[in-house]
């Protein structure tokens, strides 16, 4: 606006004003009604034109305070900002917060709360259509997923994993061994003889990764009880995820989810000694696994609880080769057997079949996940009948070992593999 322009305006119709009211006042010595009328009508123009004047000069003044304060470093406005934008919950107290929030926005003609339009697409809000619709979950409750998910004692967080923000990658094999006949080779030579020359052996291959879902359900009285709720949307889920990934990491077919490494070929099955009892675990057991283990001092005991009793009453030359670990059972809950830990899976077999005690090396196996916030949404599917509520949570995984076979050795018949059983014993 142009100040100067509008307070000339104004003093101009001021000025004029006075003139008149001069000149009526001149023009007769005893002033009619008339033009006692016309007097009083000059002054009260007067009297707003001298108001508007101080308007517009207020107004100027305080446009030129906003652009002193404007020059000053670290002042200037440049755009208004939501604060729940830097909230990492979106402005949700707690995962029901954010559940029952979906859960109204879902339904026809709902109205959706403002904390799920917070912040661009790719911070928070995320909506498609079709069974795609959905809503991306607030940062802090995204991430509460995956440290659950990605716990320590977790077997996704011991693989070699790696985070992707497609839904494939592409793997590039070598399993070629510095004694075999492929892969790059070092000679010795002779002065003045030719080079013989070798070559990397590797294999590409895409590794697509599948989708996992946690389809919970809830009645219509949990919706009500947000501890409740949150607790099952949160804890109960990713335990859920976490139990799915990790059997399929051991077991997995490959077709639709990851291929396990119990299921794989490159799984080296150690036989039975000669006239051992059924249902049993001896000592040369876990000797000769050890000793068919690529890499070994960074492998996992995996057990089934049952065997458990086995491995506390096993000795070699009179001295226990299970030992309780010496810290307490925290970070070994199973103790320690030739020195690595012991873990109890419920994925492996019962005592006396093969893959009841398993001897692996995780970072043999390889995983991709997609780091992307989890998607979660209210169901489209409605269970009117029975009073339910469908919400789900989507990720993508897969995996699978890195070796496609067992390795031979440079001397030596037993191959060699990142994931040793011990073969059936009935």
């Amino acid at each position: 606006m142009n100040y100067a322009k509008e307070l000339q305006r104004l003093n101009d119709k001021r000025k004029a004003l006075v003139e008149e009211g001069k000149q009526l006042l001149a023009s007769a010595d005893t002033l009619t009604d008339d033009m006692r009328q016309r007097d009083d009508a000059i002054h009260a123009e007067i009297a707003q034109v001298e108001a508007d004047i101080d308007r517009y000069k207020r107004l100027q003044d305080a446009e030129k305070e906003m652009g002193a304060v404007a020059t000053v470093p670290g002042n200037r406005i440049d755009s208004m900002q939501d604060r729940r934008e830097n909230d990492p919950m979106r402005g949700f107290a707690d995962m029901a917060d954010f559940a029952l929030a979906v859960r109204s926005a879902s339904r026809p003609g709902g109205v959706v709360d403002d904390r799920l339009r917070i912040g661009a697409a790719p911070t928070n809000y995320h909506q498609e259509t079709g069974t795609a619709e959905g809503y991306m979950v607030p940062p802090q409750a995204a991430a509460t997923i995956w440290e659950l998910v990605f716990a320590e004692s977790n077997l996704l967080a011991e693989v070699d994993s790696e985070p992707t923000g497609g839904n494939s990658v592409e793997k590039v094999k070598d399993e070629s061994t510095p004694w075999g006949s492929t892969g790059v080779k070092a000679y010795w030579r002779a002065e003045g003889s030719q080079m013989t020359p070798s070559k990397l052996d590797t294999d590409a291959a895409t590794v697509r990764l599948q989708e996992l879902y946690a389809f919970v359900l809830a009645t219509e009285e949990l919706l009500e009880d947000a501890p409740r709720l949150n607790d099952r949307l949160t804890r109960k889920s990713a335990l859920a995820i976490d139990w799915k990934i990790s059997q399929a990491f051991f077991e997995g077919t490959g077709a639709g989810q990851p291929l396990g490494w119990f299921t794989s070929s490159a799984l080296v099955t150690q036989a039975k000694e000669s006239g051992q009892t059924a249902a049993t675990i001896v000592a040369a057991n876990v000797a000769k696994m050890w000793a068919r283990c690529i890499d070994p001092g960074m492998a996992i005991w995996f057990v089934n609880q049952d065997a458990f009793p086995q491995l506390m009453t096993m000795t070699l030359g009179q001295q226990p080769i299970w030992t309780p670990p010496i810290s307490g059972f925290q970070n070994a809950p199973g103790g320690l057997l030739l020195g690595r830990p012991v873990r109890f899976s419920e994925h492996c077999a019962t005592l006396g079949t093969v893959g009841d005690i398993q001897l692996v090396n995780p970072k043999g196996y390889y995983a991709v996940v997609k780091r992307n916030q989890p998607t979660y949404a209210e169901s489209i599917h409605l269970y009117f009948d029975y009073n339910l509520k469908a919400f789900r949570w989507t990720f993508r995984v897969n995996g699978q070992p890195h070796l496609s076979a067992a390795i031979s050795p440079n001397k030596g018949s037993s191959t060699r593999s990142h994931f040793v059983a011990l073969a059936t014993r009935s």
